[in-house]
């Protein structure tokens, strides 16, 4: 059972086939030590932001837009992606990602800088989804802002959600892993939010705020 479980977690994180637009951007991604979303959250965060008819979203960490070309793909023709990076390198990639998949300079707002800097300055409520992505980008902190950025209806989604598997070892302690668990336990017991964790990639911890 466990090899079939495993043959079918790999199956569905290759269901949706990449193009060759995110095929560069993911080896321009490793090539600068970057680790953008997996295939399989990419898809989920093109669905979830077609499915909300997203117009303005946040996107945490570019993967050198990998992630934001997912979202972009699934938002409205209009709408515009604000994506905070402070690896200058990575804003750079992301840039040429976008607009080699073909998105007009006007659909993207690249901002440099950490996000603990950049979030508190964009507009409360303003945003249909917020992405928070990359290993090491404080969740944490992504969250309390998320729910002052997101519209009621709006949703919130943390990338590497399941810590490469550490977080269901109680043996496991580190700083992260335990930060990670506080996450999902302050998520799942805010009245605010509809929460569901779902298990493609790393894991990938979304919740709606209620309106």
């Amino acid at each position: 059972m466990p090899s079939h479980r495993h043959a079918s977690l790999a199956y569905a994180e290759g269901y949706v086939a990449e193009d060759d637009v995110l095929v560069s951007a993911r080896r321009e991604a490793r090539r600068l030590g970057i680790v953008p979303v997996e295939p399989g959250t990419g898809a989920a965060l093109r669905l979830l932001a077609a499915t909300l008819a997203a117009r303005s979203v946040v996107d945490v960490g570019t993967g050198a837009g990998v992630s934001g070309i997912y979202l972009l793909r699934g938002m409205r023709p209009d709408g515009v992606l604000t994506t905070v990076d402070e690896d200058t390198q990575g804003s750079q990639a992301a840039r040429r990602a976008f607009a080699d998949a073909g998105f007009a300079a006007s659909r993207t707002r690249v901002i440099g800088g950490a996000s603990g800097s950049v979030l508190p300055r964009l507009a409360d409520g303003g945003y249909d989804m917020v992405f928070c992505g990359g290993p090491g980008t404080d969740h944490l902190a992504g969250y309390e802002e998320a729910l002052r950025l997101l519209r009621p209806g709006g949703l919130v989604a943390f990338d590497g959600a399941l810590g490469q598997d550490r977080v269901v070892d109680p043996s496991i302690r580190d700083a992260r892993t335990s930060a990670l668990r506080y996450l999902h336990r302050q998520v799942a017991e805010d009245t605010r939010l509809l929460p569901a964790l779902l298990p493609t990639g790393d894991g990938l911890l979304c919740a709606v705020k209620r309106p």
